[in-house]
This record gives C-alpha cells, structure tokens and sequence, in this order.
C-alpha cells in the first residue's frame, strides 16, 4: 500500500508542475470552456488574473510539497488535503460553466488521488 501511495504523490506532483509550469499557456483538451491557456480558463470561470497566480503559487508549492513528502511523511496529509480542496474547486468550475464532464476528468480524478494519499 505504501507503494501505491508514494506512486500518486509522484504522479499527482509531476503531473501538477507540468500543468503549471509547462503546459500552462498551451491549449489543451482539459481547458475549461474553449480557453487555451491557463490564464483564459481562469477568465471563463469568472476569475481574475490575481486568483489564477495566487492558486498557481498554491498548487505549486503544494505539489512540492507532495513529492517532499515521500522523504519527510510529516507534510503528506497537510498537502494532500490542500491539494484535494483545490482541486475539488476545479472541477466545481467546470460544473459551473457547464463543460462536458470529460473536461474535469483530470482533476476528479486526482481529487481521488489526493483524497487516498490522506488517508491512507
């Protein structure tokens, strides 16, 4: 169980720094409304440019935080938790401007991710 639990931080980890970090002015099919970067998603949903650098600097942080963890078991709760808060946020914008369900897969599905590293 240990195993699968490290495996999700890493996963969870990597895959938010690519988002954030490499991918974020990139189209992508996962983009909320027909937004093709991260900056015009925040935009469909209503938010302003100040949300999506504060929500970034948070998810970033805390997806390091993530990985460090795998070292130091202290912060993997704490940053799972967070990391899963916000998430469920995502997917709660893609259900607010009413985008195909496909769209918030990625995020539900590491909302779950997160959710299991918590508790187990």
């Amino acid at each position: 169980m240990n195993y699968l639990v490290i495996a999700f931080q890493v996963i969870v980890g990597i895959s938010l720094l690519n988002v954030w970090l490499l991918q974020s002015k990139k189209a992508t099919r996962w983009r909320g409304g027909n937004a093709t970067t991260i900056m015009e998603e925040f935009k469909v949903y209503g938010l302003s440019a100040t949300v999506c650098y504060i929500v970034g600097f948070i998810k970033v942080t805390l997806a390091i935080l993530l990985i460090v963890a795998i070292w130091y078991p202290v912060l993997k709760q704490p940053a799972a938790l967070g990391l899963a808060a916000l998430l469920l946020g995502s997917v709660a914008m893609h259900l607010k401007i009413k985008d195909p369900l496909f769209k918030s897969f990625p995020a539900a599905l590491f909302l779950i991710m997160c959710l299991f590293i918590a508790f187990f």
